[in-house]
């Protein structure tokens, strides 16, 4: 009697999760090199085009739905990793304030604690990534209205995204707007438009998956993107230094602007 093979979902998502491990542990080696801890983010976005083309390449689902899943993430991944690594080359040999904060917290423990912080969002991308495994292990063919209805939300996701990042780098580029704040197009409606969109990327890319076998629970995706959005490396971090940079000017925006969904103008207290 022959063995039984593994599933391939668990091939595929341990296949996944050693790149995701050996790409990150490359980029620490060089992120101490050029001493820029900002590169991770770069990494982590570009990371996801690579896994999303190997499940679709090698999973056994329907090639159409395949094919939409690779472009969907491969579009995405690709923008996203360029747009940050622009603002990261434009800010080097100088790190972007938050982990230049974090290499003085971490201090003399900088090395063992960036391995690990690094190694975590390998772990991230792994996990993410099986909202494009899922759809990709789905045989059966054709495309659902539910899973055009995940490509439609996807695609105004992706544009909003595009939309606010382009409006923010536009008004940064005007020098009479130094140590101004932007609110500019979406950024009057809410304080993070491009986190908004962000997430709802990825609320796209579960209603694809849910049209798939098992796909209902790739809504952890979304909901520990949404988690680390509005809890932890997100907004918080990024609404404290507005605050200590801009001081009053910031609060005020607080006040009267949405955090994360665009919304209208509140009546300032």
């Amino acid at each position: 009697m022959s063995p039984t093979l593994p599933h391939p979902l668990i091939i595929l998502l341990l296949a996944a999760t050693g790149f995701a491990i050996a790409l990150m542990v490359v980029i620490w080696r060089l992120a101490l090199r050029i001493n820029n801890l900002g590169i991770v983010d770069v990494a982590w976005s570009f990371g996801f085009l690579p896994v999303a083309g190997l499940f679709a390449l090698l999973a056994p689902g329907d090639p159409l739905r395949r094919a939409l899943v690779a472009g969907m993430a491969g579009l995405w991944s690709a923008r996203l990793g360029t747009h940050i690594l622009v603002r990261v080359r434009g800010h080097h040999p100088h790190e972007d304030v938050r982990y230049a904060q974090l290499r003085v917290e971490w201090g003399s423990q900088l090395r063992s604690k960036t391995f690990w912080f690094f190694q975590l969002q390998a772990g991230i991308l792994a996990g993410l990534a099986t909202v494009f495994l899922v759809p990709c292990l789905n045989a059966q063919p054709g495309i659902s209205p539910l899973e055009w209805a995940g490509v439609a939300v996807w695609a105004l996701a992706l544009a909003g995204e595009s939309v606010a990042d382009a409006q923010l780098k536009g008004f940064k580029a005007r020098p009479e707007n130094k140590g101004r704040i932007c609110q500019a197009g979406l950024w009057n409606y809410s304080r993070h438009p491009n986190y908004f969109f962000e997430w709802l990327v990825w609320v796209g890319f579960f209603i694809f998956a849910w049209g798939s076998p098992g796909g209902c629970y790739t809504v952890l995706c979304p909901a520990l993107m949404l988690f680390f959005l509005l809890r932890v490396t997100g907004i918080p971090m990024t609404e404290e230094l507005s605050v200590k940079s801009k001081g009053e000017a910031y609060r005020e925006y607080q006040r009267t602007t949405s955090a994360f969904v665009p919304w209208f103008k509140n009546k300032a207290s």
